[in-house]
């Protein structure tokens, strides 16, 4: 038979294409697993004081709290600062002097602390205590609310324009 060709067969598996159904599944599961670890990782606590934003900016407006906004400067620029709130970056490697500038050098004075939603503010409540301040108070509700409250903005406390 000459000019007639044979086909050699096929003996290798074909591949198989993942079917959308198996890609939909598999980031509905990655999904759920993201979403179930965010719930039950465990919130940094703070075992010591705390005040609720109302509280605190009524006792930072009479001068019985120093009102600390820990936030980052775009945050100070998105929402505005607490009214009577003094901003020092948290990120800042000169925190603790211009913390210390703030208070005198005064550890023992009443320290509160605010962030967007209470977590740095407790974890950093618990590096100030560790590190000697004996009056640290954290405000865990924060500027933007949290399981402990509506927050500072959404409970309609003053702001004040960050310039920069």
């Amino acid at each position: 038979m000459r000019g007639s060709i044979r086909v050699k067969e096929m003996t290798e598996e074909p591949v198989r294409r993942s079917s959308r159904r198996a890609f939909l599944g598999t980031g509905f599961g990655v999904a759920t697993a993201v979403i179930v670890g965010w719930a039950v990782w465990p919130r940094p606590q703070f075992d010591g004081a705390a005040l609720s934003v109302r509280a605190a900016f009524e006792a930072a407006q009479t001068g019985d709290v120093i009102l600390i906004d820990i936030r980052r400067p775009d945050e100070w620029a998105s929402t505005g600062i607490g009214t009577g709130a003094h901003p020092i970056d948290m990120r800042n490697a000169g925190f603790i002097a211009e913390l210390d500038a703030l208070t005198g050098n005064q550890k023992d004075l009443p320290i509160a602390l605010i962030c967007a939603r209470g977590v740095r503010s407790a974890r950093l409540s618990t590096a100030l205590t560790e590190a000697g301040y004996s009056r640290v108070i954290n405000v865990p509700e924060g500027m933007l609310g949290s399981k402990a409250g509506p927050g500072w903005i959404r409970t309609g406390l003053p702001v004040t324009a960050y310039g920069g």
